[in-house]
């Protein structure tokens, strides 16, 4: 592999929703987007769910029962499927995260990966960004700096991901690199379908609020989104970084509610929460483009429009793949990390000076 010149990557992604996994071929240098390749997902069988679910919120040290199991199979017969990548880059399962305590812990065994491959695999992007004194996440903001490149665009921009926890990159694409002040600024903005998700398997046994269905038909409680919002991290100033369960209390400010109420003060909470972050942005972007499965909801995408004021589109309107983006930031990363260029930032993640994280392992 020449990592000086143009490397195909293959990114692998299983987010905190817990429903599969992503995996995305990448033809980059780690600096500029040279084309993007295939796109597969593999889902998670309802009881591989469960278990993962299981799984939520434990360390290395604790029992994982067999959720690593699961997660390695799937990620093997998914990534064989693949052909002709020379690096791949391995996300791994996030099961806890807690920067400013025990760390942060992505399951998965990059080693055996790469045994069962037989291609180098680049892991645990995360440990060292918090060794170093950041919060780990988000990592996405150097790719997303490179998408705004490939897209042409010359005004800043806002991508905003909306997985189990959303984050906001705001981006000045006149900077050289994204590791330069004043490039990137990067947060999770609060939680964004987890607790949806939560509410849905806990009272119809679903997996989601499949296009906002029954979010539309229910009534947004104010005073519960009010509350909610007296969280303290909404005080903290970025960047800053979740766990999905840090806002597990928000269930608990529509427990009293029927379904749809509380589905639709629960999306109402997201759009809160964005409104929220994008107050910390440096100017004002020209656009949000919205990635993640959070773009898929319709009362969702309506409530951002209605709480800022420039554009809310997904990122399918300037030719990108919100459900393979994260899956290829992580191919663009890994290439980032053998070529031993920061992964991470001040502005990224608060880590003290720029990083470039990751384990390489090889067959």
């Amino acid at each position: 592999m020449d990592t000086n010149g143009s490397v195909l990557a293959l990114g692998s992604m299983s987010g905190t929703s817990l429903d599969g996994v992503d995996a995305a071929m990448l033809r980059t240098d780690g600096v500029k987007i040279e084309a993007f390749g295939d796109t597969k997902y593999r889902r998670y069988s309802g009881g591989e769910q469960a278990t993962l679910r299981a799984a939520l919120g434990r360390w290395p040290d604790e029992d994982l029962g067999q959720a690593p199991d699961v997660s390695l199979s799937a990620h093997v017969e998914l990534l064989l499927t693949f052909q002709g990548a020379e690096l791949v880059g391995f996300h791994g399962q996030t099961l806890a995260h807690d920067p400013q305590g025990r760390g942060t812990h992505q399951m998965g065994d990059g080693a055996a990966l790469a045994q069962a491959l037989g291609v180098p695999v680049v892991w645990d992007f995360r440990s060292d960004d918090v060794a170093k004194g950041g919060e780990g996440a988000p990592l996405a903001p150097f790719f997303h700096f490179a998408c705004a490149a490939w897209i042409g665009t010359t005004v800043p921009l806002c991508f905003l991901n909306l997985g189990g926890v959303g984050n906001l990159t705001w981006i000045d694409p006149n900077k050289p690199a994204p590791e330069v002040d004043g490039a990137l600024l990067a947060f999770d903005t609060g939680p964004a379908n987890a607790p949806i998700n939560d509410l849905m398997m806990q009272r119809r046994g679903l997996e989601c609020d499949r296009d906002g269905a029954l979010a539309a038909c229910g009534t947004v409680l104010d005073s519960a989104v009010t509350k909610f919002l007296d969280h303290p991290f909404f005080r903290r100033s970025p960047p800053k970084s979740l766990d999905r369960d840090d806002f597990a209390t928000a269930l608990d400010l529509v427990r009293g509610l029927s379904d749809a109420d509380a589905a639709a003060t629960l999306t109402a909470m997201t759009a809160a929460s964005v409104k929220r972050g994008m107050a910390q942005c440096p100017i004002p972007p020209d656009r949000v483009l919205v990635t993640g499965g959070g773009r898929r909801n319709p009362v969702m995408m309506r409530m951002l429009q209605d709480a800022l004021s420039c554009p809310v589109i997904a990122v399918e309107s300037v030719g990108l793949d919100g459900d393979m983006l994260e899956a290829q930031a992580f191919a663009h990363l890994a290439v980032r990390v053998a070529r031993g260029l920061p992964t991470s930032a001040p502005s990224t993640t608060g880590v003290r000076v720029p990083v470039s994280g990751g384990v390489i392992s090889t067959p």
